[in-house]
């Protein structure tokens, strides 16, 4: 089995469990841009840490770059940041769902990033096993009164531009574990995050302290969620580097849809929420795509 699929399942997971206390952090007053800051602030820190922790561990100095990878890393670090603003910013719409599934065109959009900016690009049957999967994750996340009327509002763009962002993200990061000197896939994706949320951080806290120094005092009075969203958001998005340090990001999007999965299952297990048939059709197809993708690889 490609070591891929478990660390992208597991990135899957945790990425859920970061946007729900992202969004616990919009109810309790924080603004868009608060709450999007406040999960960079706290994993950059702890990846710091880690990566210092490796380098003494395994002896490793520190390790040569590739010219291509601060240009990769900071267009992925800003178009990451932005792509999460968006998302959070979809938390307070009332089309949210729709949103939602715009976000989720994201892996089509990866599949060509990498094509253009990568070279790499899938095969046909991965490309079908995708296509199938896109389908799946629209049915599942397909509003209650369906899309009539709500195909191009607000929400729908913000989804979009935020599924592109994302796209772009992934294929910088991607970019970033390739230009680290060091045959440790693991360390390169550690270090390659170290980077990227220590730039991301000092890009946005002095932005808050400038422009409102009240949400800096929010943050710190809201901790407890702050520090489990940087927790959760780091760890997530250490596994979904060193999934990109292994594989296409293109194959490491798609499987990473399963997050899907993860809130019907917490839906029907811990709220006691029967699934609809549409539910389980969503699921099958997504299910397909995964093996599909699997057996493309």
């Amino acid at each position: 089995m490609h070591i891929f699929l478990p660390i992208t399942v597991i990135a899957a997971g945790l990425q859920t469990a970061r946007f729900s206390f992202q969004k616990q952090l919009k109810t309790l007053g924080l603004s868009t841009l608060s709450a999007t800051a406040a999960r960079f602030v706290t994993a950059s820190p702890l990846a710091v840490l880690l990566t210092a922790f490796i380098m003494v561990w395994r002896g490793y100095g520190w390790p040569s770059l590739a010219p291509s990878f601060w240009p990769a890393a900071i267009v992925g670090g800003v178009s990451q940041v932005a792509a999460t603003f968006f998302t959070v910013s979809l938390f307070s719409r009332r089309s949210f769902a729709v949103g939602i599934a715009f976000t989720k065109t994201e892996v089509l959009q990866v599949a060509v990033f990498s094509a253009i900016f990568l070279g790499e690009t899938v095969s046909e049957a991965g490309l079908a096993a995708i296509v199938v999967g896109v389908l799946g994750v629209l049915i599942l996340t397909r509003p209650p009164g369906g899309w009539q009327g709500d195909f191009l509002n607000k929400a729908a763009l913000l989804g979009l531009a935020a599924g592109g962002l994302f796209g772009v993200s992934a294929v910088g990061y991607r970019a970033a574990t390739l230009a680290v000197g060091n045959d440790d896939a693991f360390f390169r994706a550690v270090f390659s995050l170290a980077m990227v949320t220590s730039f991301q951080t000092l890009c946005l806290l002095p932005w808050l302290i400038w422009r409102d120094k009240g949400e800096v005092a929010r943050i710190a009075a809201a901790r407890r969620p702050v520090f489990w969203a940087g927790v959760t958001g780091m760890l997530a998005s250490l596994c979904w580097f060193w999934a990109f340090a292994l594989m296409n990001a293109t194959y490491v999007r798609a499987i990473g849809q399963v997050e899907l999965v993860f809130t019907l299952l917490v839906s029907m297990f811990i709220f006691r929420e029967r699934p609809s048939a549409r539910d389980l059709l969503g699921i099958g197809l997504l299910t397909l795509s995964i093996i599909g993708i699997v057996l493309a690889t």
